[in-house]
């Protein structure tokens, strides 16, 4: 957990404990610095974060003090209430992911980067894994901007991971290229989410329709590696991870970089998603199902704004 997220809990600690009373004027920024052997940005970050929460006060001109519900906002802070929130697109890792960091985390329905991104926007989730690319070519940074502006918008890296064309065992149509798929019964992943827009640029820049690609519009990664399988599509758009065990051929397509994107105020309650993401034992778990760069994993991002 970075520093700052480390000095609010120590006063959020003193404000349930009752040592910091609702009132209390607390430290300037900059004695606060000084006596915790810490950077002033630091301290007014931690003050921020506190305020965010509605633990503390902060009025021009004038020193912080504790609100009048501090010693109750420092509590929901500090335990259990704050579960975090998180939407967004589909992951074989981040299932795996979720079930080892357990309760701290509740995954609401809104499926898919953007409607995850929506989410975040509209407060009823507190952060979403997205993978867009933008026209630039940047991950990611671009729309997190866009949808928090203000609120100090935060990318978590998680990891890249490699989209790939599946197809079935053998590959008996004989495909290396994706202008080879005109025509044929492609698995999609629904509109909105990072996948199927990933799929329509490249048939796109092959030359293809999108619209004229008939084949079922399906709900995860692991669907679309299953119609492919059973013969119910002759390819499909998905992460390689999600083809293990199955026996099936595939191109490469793109690899891609896989974020969390959050408000900096709900980093605290993604603690323990960040923490487990930058376990080494996890790492490799993760790693072992194939697809998956993890060098990165943990990093954070502050996007500015």
């Amino acid at each position: 957990m970075t520093r700052y997220l480390e000095l609010s809990a120590e006063i959020a600690r003193a404000i349930r404990a009752g040592e910091l009373a609702p009132g209390a004027e607390l430290a300037s920024v900059r004695d606060l610095a000084q006596t915790r052997s810490t950077t002033v940005a630091t301290a007014s970050r931690a003050y921020r974060h506190l305020a965010e929460h509605a633990v503390i006060r902060i009025e021009s001109r004038r020193r912080a003090t504790v609100s009048p519900d501090g010693p109750i906002a420092a509590q929901r802070l500090l335990d259990g209430a704050l579960v975090f929130r998180l939407a967004g697109s589909d992951d074989p890792a981040l299932d795996w992911l979720l079930r080892h960091v357990g309760e701290a985390v509740s995954v609401v329905p809104a499926p898919g980067s953007l409607q995850g991104l929506t989410a975040v926007a509209k407060g009823t989730a507190d952060g979403a894994t997205v993978h867009l690319r933008h026209h630039s070519g940047v991950y990611n940074a671009p729309f997190a901007r866009a949808v928090l502006r203000g609120r100090s918008p935060t990318l978590v890296h998680l990891w890249r991971r490699e989209q790939i064309l599946l197809l079935p065992a053998g590959n008996p149509r004989g495909i290396t290229d994706i202008r080879q798929v005109g025509g044929l019964r492609i698995a999609k992943r629904s509109p909105g989410t990072g996948t199927r827009m990933l799929l329509d640029d490249v048939l796109t820049t092959a030359g293809l329709s999108p619209d004229d690609i008939p084949g079922a519009e399906l709900g995860s990664h692991l669907e679309v590696a299953l119609a492919v399988a059973t013969g119910a599509a002759h390819a499909g758009l998905a992460v390689r991870a999600a083809a293990a065990d199955l026996d099936l051929s595939f191109l490469p397509v793109a690899w891609e970089d896989y974020d969390l994107v959050l408000p900096a105020a709900a980093l605290g309650a993604a603690a323990p998603l960040i923490h487990a993401v930058r376990d080494p034992a996890v790492a490799d778990a993760i790693t072992g199902f194939g697809g998956y760069d993890l060098s990165r994993a943990g990093a954070i991002e502050e996007l500015g704004g």
